[in-house]
C-alpha cells in the first residue's frame, strides 16, 4: 500500500526538503497546454495481460512530448516501486522524501497525459516496466538507482529542449526539467554528499565547462532500454 506524506516536517535541516518539493512540483503543475503525438502498438501475447510493445516517436514537436511523458512514466513507476516496499535501512527522513519525489513524478506524468489526450502513446494499452536489475532493499541500492534515472532524465531534457520548435512547448519542458535537476542533485547529494556536481554530470572542462551533460534519444532509448518492456524506436525524432 502507498504511503502518505507524514503530516510531521523533517525539513529543518540543510535544505528544507519539504519546502522545497512541495514548491518544485507547483512549477510543472502550474500551467496547461494541449499537445499530441507518438505512435503506439500493442502485444496480445504479453503474460501479464496487453502492453505497448513498440514505441515509435514521430518526427515533430509532439514526438518529442511523448518522449518527456515516456521519461516521466518510467520515473513514477521506480518510485511508486519505492514506496510500495521500502527498503528496511531507509530512514523516517529517507521515506518521507521518496513520497515526495513520487508525487512529483506523477504530476509531471499525469500533466503530459492530460495534455497528450487520446495521442497519448498508452491510451489504448498501458507500458510495462521492469526494475529487477536494480537493487531495491537497500537504502543504497535505491538511491543508486534513483540517481541512474535521475541522471538519464536531466540529460534527456538538456538534449531534447533544443529538438522543439514552438516556444510554448519549450517552455513546458523547461518548467519540468528545472523540478528534474533538482531531484537529481538531492538523489545525488544523499547518496554522496558533495556530488551533485560531479563531474560525470557537470561539465568541468572545454567550452561547456559548468554546464549540465546533454544526452541524445539516441543515448537515452540505450540507457533505459533494460527498464522498459517495449522496442523504443527514436530515429524519427528531429534533429538539428
Amino acid at each position: 500500500m502507498s504511503e502518505s506524506v507524514p503530516t510531521t516536517s523533517f525539513l529543518e535541516r540543510t535544505i528544507q526538503r519539504r519546502s522545497f518539493f512541495r514548491v518544485a512540483g507547483a512549477t510543472a503543475a502550474a500551467s496547461t497546454l494541449v499537445l499530441a503525438g507518438c505512435v503506439g502498438s500493442d502485444d496480445d501475447n504479453d503474460e501479464t495481460g496487453p502492453s505497448v510493445s513498440t514505441l515509435r516517436f514521430t518526427k515533430d514537436d509532439l514526438g518529442v512530448l511523448n518522449y518527456a511523458y515516456l521519461l516521466e512514466h518510467l520515473e513514477a513507476a521506480f518510485y511508486q516501486k519505492v514506496v510500495d516496499a521500502f527498503p528496511s535501512d531507509f530512514t523516517a527522513d529517507d521515506r518521507a522524501a521518496f513520497v515526495d519525489l513520487r508525487d512529483h513524478e506523477v504530476i509531471h506524468r499525469e500533466f503530459l497525459r492530460y495534455a497528450l489526450g487520446t495521442n497519448a502513446f498508452d491510451n489504448v494499452v498501458p507500458i510495462a516496466f521492469d526494475f529487477t536489475s536494480f537493487n531495491l532493499t537497500t537504502r543504497a541500492g535505491v538511491y543508486a538507482a534513483a540517481q541512474l534515472l535521475e541522471d538519464v532524465g536531466v540529460g534527456a531534457y538538456n538534449g531534447a529542449g533544443k529538438l522543439l520548435t514552438a516556444p510554448a512547448y519549450l517552455k513546458l519542458v523547461g518548467k519540468i526539467a528545472s523540478v528534474e535537476s533538482r531531484h537529481a542533485a538531492f538523489v545525488r547529494d544523499q547518496a554522496q554528499p558533495g556530488s551533485f556536481a560531479a563531474a560525470d554530470v557537470v561539465e568541468n572542462t572545454g567550452t561547456l565547462a559548468g554546464l549540465d551533460t546533454v544526452k541524445t534519444p539516441t543515448q537515452v532509448a540505450e540507457l533505459i532500454a533494460k527498464y522498459v518492456q517495449a522496442t523504443l524506436i527514436v530515429t524519427d525524432l528531429p534533429t538539428l
